[in-house]
C-alpha cells in the first residue's frame, strides 16, 4: 500500500518531534554521567551515615533540580528557529531565578553535609561510650571472677548488722581516722572483723574502692583473709577473718613482750618478708602496701604473721602521688617513724618504700623499741645509728626482756640486713626475694618454717 503525501508529512513531523524530545532529555540532570555520579555519592554517603533512605531521595532530587536549572540545557539546535525573541527584561528575571535556585541548592547541600557530620560524630560518641561501659562491665565481671576464685561473697547490709549486733559498741574492736572495726559472729560461730569505711566524701570513696579492688586480687597465708564486702552508698564494709592474738605493736611494746621469744621474732620477720614478696613479685600487678608497720601485723595464737590494712596500697609498680607539699589534697603513705625519707622528698611510691618500713620493723623486733617513741618523740633509726654503722655492737640494743635468750650471730645478720633496707638510695636496697634469701641462709631459728622437702 503506497503512502499518501499527507501520511509522509505526518511521519516527518513525528520523527522531528522525537528528535526534539530526545534532545530535551539530554539535560545535565538526566545525563548518564550525572546519574552515575549521583548513585556513587548516594552509596558512599549512606555507607558513612545511617540516614533513612528517603532523606537521600528528597535531598538529591531537590539539589539536582535546582542545580540543573542553574545551567543551560545542552540541546541540539531546533529545526526551525524561534519566531520571536524574548524581551531583555525576561533575561534579567531568569538570571535572578537561576541565582536563587543555585544558592538554594548550595544551602541544601551544606545543610546535608552538616547533618551527616553530626550523625557521624554522634555515632562515634555512642561507640566510645559503649566502649567505656563495656570496660566498667568488664571490671565488674573481673571482680566477680576474683570473688569466685577466692571464695569472697557480697553480703547484704542486714547480714552485716546482724553479725555485729547492729554495730553495737560492745563489738567495737578498733577505730581510726575514717574507719571503724567491729567484731562479727557468723551463723557457724566463726568470728570475723568488719571494717566500716565512711563514704561521705569522694576521697574516702576512692580509698574504699582502691582497697576493695586490691583485696579481690590477693590471697596469701601471711595476709589476713578477705571474706566479703558490702556497701550501701553511705558506708563501705569489708569483712575479714578475725585474728585473736592482737598485733605485733601490742606484743612488742605492751605487757606481753616477754612472751615473744627470739624464735618467734625471727619467724615473724621471715613471714612478713614472704607477704611483701608476694605483693611485689607474685601478683598479677605489683602491689605497694604503703603502710608496713607493727600495728598492721596481726598475730594468731601460734604467732603467725598476718599483714592487714591495704587502705594505703597502690597497685602497679609505676603508681605515683604528688609530693607532700603539694596543694592538692592527697593521702600520704606510711606512718610516722616508718615512712621512707625518699618518698617524703619526692612523693614517689615504689616497692622500696615497703622495704624501708620492713627495716624499721626488724629493728623493733631486735630492740623492743618503738619506731617513734611516744615519750620523747625520738625515731628508732636515730637511736639505732651506732649498731647500724657497726653490727658488732648489736648486743647493746637487743631487747633486755629476752634475758639473753637469743643468737648473737643471727642478731648481727639481722642488723646488717636492716641497714641495707634503710639505705638512703632506694636502688641499693634489697628486694623482698633477696631479703628472704638472706634470712633463709643465715637465720637457723626459722628452720621450723620449712617443710621437710624444702631446702634451707
Amino acid at each position: 500500500m503506497e503512502a499518501s503525501p499527507s501520511n509522509i508529512g505526518k511521519s516527518n513531523k513525528l520523527s522531528k518531534a522525537k528528535k526534539v524530545s530526545n534532545t530535551d532529555d539530554f539535560s545535565l540532570g538526566n545525563s548518564p554521567f550525572v546519574c552515575g555520579w549521583w548513585g556513587s555519592l548516594l552509596t558512599s554517603t549512606r555507607s558513612c551515615c545511617s540516614f533513612p533512605s528517603y532523606y537521600y531521595y528528597y535531598f538529591f532530587t531537590i539539589f539536582f533540580w535546582t542545580a540543573s536549572s542553574s545551567f543551560p540545557v545542552a540541546s541540539q539546535p531546533l529545526a526551525t528557529p524561534p519566531t520571536a525573541v524574548q524581551p531583555l527584561y525576561n533575561h534579567k528575571y531568569n538570571r535572578v531565578i537561576i541565582s536563587t535556585s543555585a544558592a538554594l541548592g548550595i544551602l541544601l547541600f551544606l545543610f546535608f553535609c552538616i547533618m551527616a557530620l553530626f550523625k557521624c560524630l554522634g555515632f562515634k560518641l555512642k561507640r566510645r561510650s559503649g566502649v567505656l561501659d563495656s570496660k566498667v562491665a568488664g571490671d565488674e565481671e573481673e571482680n566477680k571472677d576474683c570473688s569466685k576464685k577466692f571464695g569472697v561473697r557480697r553480703f547484704t547490709c542486714d547480714e552485716v548488722e546482724k553479725f555485729t549486733m547492729n554495730l553495737s559498741r560492745s563489738r567495737l574492736i578498733a577505730y581510726g581516722g575514717f574507719s571503724t572495726v567491729y567484731l562479727a559472729q557468723f551463723p557457724d560461730s566463726l568470728l570475723g572483723a568488719v571494717k566500716i569505711i565512711d563514704l561521705s566524701s569522694e576521697r574516702f570513696q576512692k580509698v574504699y574502692k582502691q582497697e576493695l579492688d586490691i583485696l579481690l586480687q590477693i590471697q596469701h597465708e601471711n595476709i589476713v583473709k578477705f571474706l566479703g564486702y558490702c556497701d550501701n552508698g553511705e558506708e563501705g564494709m569489708l569483712v575479714f577473718e578475725y585474728i585473736s592474738n592482737g598485733t605485733l605493736q601490742e606484743k612488742l611494746h605492751g605487757t606481753d613482750a616477754r612472751k615473744m621469744s627470739w624464735k618467734n621474732r625471727m619467724a615473724i620477720a621471715f613471714q612478713l618478708a614472704k607477704a611483701i614478696e608476694y605483693l611485689h613479685d607474685k601478683c598479677t600487678l605489683p602491689i605497694v602496701h604503703g603502710d608496713i608497720k607493727a600495728s598492721n601485723v596481726l598475730l594468731d595464737k601460734k604467732f603467725n604473721c598476718k599483714l592487714c590494712d591495704f587502705g594505703s596500697a597502690k597497685m602497679g609498680f609505676s603508681s605515683t602521688i604528688l609530693p607532700p607539699n603539694s596543694s592538692t589534697n592527697r593521702m600520704m603513705l606510711g606512718s610516722p617513724g616508718y615512712t621512707d625519707p625518699h618518698y617524703l622528698r619526692t612523693g614517689i611510691a615504689s616497692k622500696k618504700n615497703d622495704i624501708y618500713s620492713f627495716g624499721i620493723v626488724i629493728l623493733e623486733l631486735i630492740s623492743g623499741f618503738e619506731a617513734l617513741s611516744s615519750d620523747s618523740g625520738e625515731r628508732l633509726i636515730s637511736k639505732a645509728g651506732n649498731i647500724l654503722r657497726d653490727a658488732t655492737k648489736v648486743a647493746e640494743m637487743v631487747d633486755s626482756r629476752l634475758n639473753g635468750a637469743y643468737d648473737l650471730e643471727e642478731a648481727k645478720a639481722m642488723v646488717s640486713l636492716a641497714g641495707l633496707c634503710l639505705g638512703d638510695s632506694p636502688s641499693l636496697r634489697p628486694s623482698a626475694s633477696e631479703i628472704l634469701d638472706t634470712i633463709t641462709s643465715r637465720i637457723s631459728s626459722i628452720s621450723f618454717q620449712f617443710s621437710p622437702y624444702q631446702k634451707i
